[in-house]
């Protein structure tokens, strides 16, 4: 019996180009978050903890770290027999040989893996985002209230309304029209791109997109279709913490505000735990000479400088003489003696040499990428290397292992890049 109430779809193949170098080598989804967690751990955390235990996790773009990261999702208690996580890659197959070229086109393109469970209701959710959410309960309401589609909505404030697709609903709550990025919103209910579907309604609704879209889309082509098809179509309004990380002065707010005092977005609550696949690490080590300000700290990590209001993974070093203030150090990276670094995001594997100083100066956009790196934040690429004694500015992008030579008399202006390509052996 291999029939499923429920399946999940994670839309997890996106590479996320706003988060600029952070993503060059991985999908979003598998960016590190809050010093020992992957950013779709917290949308496979919710399944779980929601009660829903088949997941389809379709992947596309750099999705090794995300391949790896998953396994067979022992940490999700979803290595099941019947059901579980299963990676959905595209494949080829005799009517396609395409890549997922939209949201609906992926879900499309792994019908035969819904149908394998014939599942009532399907759950489309996205891994690039954080926050908490019972499923169980919204599926609840789905059920109570006969719908044919539900959409998660969160209220935003009005100004920043005309940056989401916006839900316009009558008394009921029922969704009248859908606006994609309005100029002038009627209300500020913004969708969470997390859909409930009665399997039967989408299925027809996505065969039918296929036929007239080369790239089918949720928020362009199946919502308004079924809106139109005379559905009955549920805004489920939903009120906790959730955060969009898609850009990298988000990815770097968001980061921060896990170390506020008192955080909005609780990571240590017992009763909805976020899990992740992480190695068995040694203690963390906080030397004599080290001096620790309100912090995460990651596994086997050794501190021997000061840290401040920062975010550091596990395995990192920080050695001697060291300063990292309002950043992000991401696990096996390794910062040497006398180095100074004040809002920098260092990617998994980066070395940062001695004597550095990172993120001084004046506050100048990135050159290259002015709406990306533009908030004063400068990004080191994973497995980057910067050499000893180097002077690097603000919104600055570094990728590749850099010599001296890279660098003007030992200076990276503010807004400026090194970006290297790989040699290959």
């Amino acid at each position: 019996m291999h029939k499923k109430e429920v399946v999940a779809m994670l839309l997890a193949g996106g590479r996320g180009s706003r988060l600029g170098i952070l993503t060059d080598k991985t999908a979003k989804p598998a960016v590190s978050f809050g010093g020992k967690y992957r950013i779709i751990d917290f949308t496979l955390s919710n399944c779980i903890n929601s009660g829903i235990d088949t997941v389809g996790v379709l992947t596309q773009y750099q999705p090794l770290h995300l391949n790896r990261h998953i396994g067979i999702g022992i940490p999700w208690d979803l290595d099941k027999s019947i059901g579980g996580v299963t990676v959905l890659s595209p494949y080829v197959s005799r009517e396609n040989e395409a890549w997922y070229s939209g949201t609906a086109n992926a879900i499309y393109q792994n019908i035969p893996f819904i149908d394998y469970y014939e599942p009532e209701y399907v759950l489309i959710l996205s891994g690039d985002h954080i926050y908490k959410m019972d499923y169980s309960m919204m599926l609840n309401n789905h059920k109570k209230k006969g719908a044919d589609i539900s959409i998660a909505v969160l209220p935003v404030a009005y100004e920043e309304a005309h940056q989401f697709g916006i839900m316009n609903t009558d008394e009921n709550l029922r969704i009248i029209e859908f606006e994609e990025k309005p100029e002038k919103p009627k209300n500020n209910l913004a969708s969470m791109g997390i859909y409930i579907f009665n399997w039967k309604i989408l299925r027809n609704a996505l065969k039918l997109a296929e036929k007239n879209h080369n790239s089918s889309d949720f928020g362009k082509h199946i919502i308004p279709f079924c809106l139109n098809e005379g559905n009955h179509v549920l805004a489920y309004e939903f009120q906790g913490f959730w955060r969009d990380v898609g850009t990298l002065e988000s990815y770097w707010k968001t980061n921060m505000e896990l170390i506020s005092l008192v955080p909005e977005f609780n990571l240590y609550e017992a009763y909805w735990k976020i899990y992740t696949n992480n190695e068995i690490q040694p203690p963390q080590y906080i030397a004599a000479s080290a001096n620790i300000e309100r912090c995460i700290l990651g596994e086997g990590t050794e501190i021997y400088g000061s840290v401040c209001n920062s975010v550091i993974g596990s395995n990192v070093i920080i050695e001697k003489g060291c300063f990292i203030k309002d950043s992000i150090i991401m696990t096996n990276a390794v910062i040497k003696e006398n180095t100074k670094i004040d809002k920098g995001v260092i990617s998994e594997g980066a070395i940062i040499g001695t004597n550095v100083t990172i993120g001084e100066g004046e506050n100048v956009k990135n050159c290259i990428e002015p709406q990306i790196c533009n908030s004063g934040i400068t990004a080191v690429g994973e497995c980057a290397v910067i050499p000893d004694g180097v002077w690097i500015g603000k919104n600055c992008a570094i990728t590749g292992v850099t010599a001296l030579e890279n660098y003007t008399n030992k200076r990276l202006e503010s807004g400026e890049n090194i970006r290297l390509e790989e040699v290959e052996e």
